[in-house]
């Protein structure tokens, strides 16, 4: 298994940035109904909406870009059930071992989407070290990323679906590849999901997938 790195999360809310470590994380997750992880979170919209509809459950949004994240860290409900992490996928944090009880990836691009495609060790044993048995992970591709990727929108969900299934996360009861219209991305609270709703090329694919015990 490859060596995640960081002991400690760094976190972000607004311009204030602090740290807490596993025994810290572990408390916030204690006595919820579920734990979610959005990784490649951008701007944080996604795991927001989440936190704000199910005050039961702890959110978790990563990301690498702190600029990013520092406008949706700021309106994190004061419930405290939302936390906004900066890590890179590939490397993700030993202190969220086995915390997720939900992992989501919302229109990954650049190495993110690559890791994806090229079964990059680093993320796969990643994603296993974060999810507890029977997470489910919802991973949703648009077809213009994939493009530049060089993959169809249906080859290269095959090909993530794939790449899923070998890294422990087979396909969840009647959960195979989901294709996405325009209405379907509107009704996504993220904002790349809007923009690819009103954009050019609104084709994406969601991957519905459990990770095994």
């Amino acid at each position: 298994m490859a060596v995640l790195a960081g002991s400690r999360l760094e976190c972000v809310r607004g311009k204030d940035a602090f740290t807490i470590d596993a025994a810290g994380i572990a408390a916030l997750a204690r006595g919820r109904a579920g734990v979610l992880l959005d990784i490649g979170t951008g701007d944080g919209r996604y795991p927001l909406q989440v936190a704000r509809t199910r005050p039961d459950w702890l959110v978790i949004g990563l990301d690498a870009c702190r600029e990013g994240l520092r406008e949706g860290s700021r309106r994190a409900p004061r419930g405290g059930n939302a936390i906004f992490v900066i890590a890179n996928a590939l490397a993700l944090p030993p202190a969220l071992a086995g915390l997720a009880t939900r992992v989501t990836i919302n229109f990954p691009w650049g190495s993110l989407l690559a890791g994806l495609l090229d079964d990059d060790a680093a993320l796969l044993d990643g994603l296993r070290a974060v999810s507890r048995p029977g997470a489910a992970l919802d991973c949703r591709l648009n077809g213009g990323a994939l493009a530049e990727a060089g993959w169809s929108l249906g080859e290269g969900g095959a090909r993530v679906r794939q790449v899923l299934r070998g890294a422990g996360f087979g396909d969840a009861a009647g959960g195979g590849p989901l294709e996405l219209d325009a209405a379907a991305l509107r009704a996504c609270p993220s904002t790349w999901a809007r923009r690819l709703a009103h954009g050019r090329d609104p084709r994406a694919v969601c991957l519905h997938a459990v990770r095994q015990g």
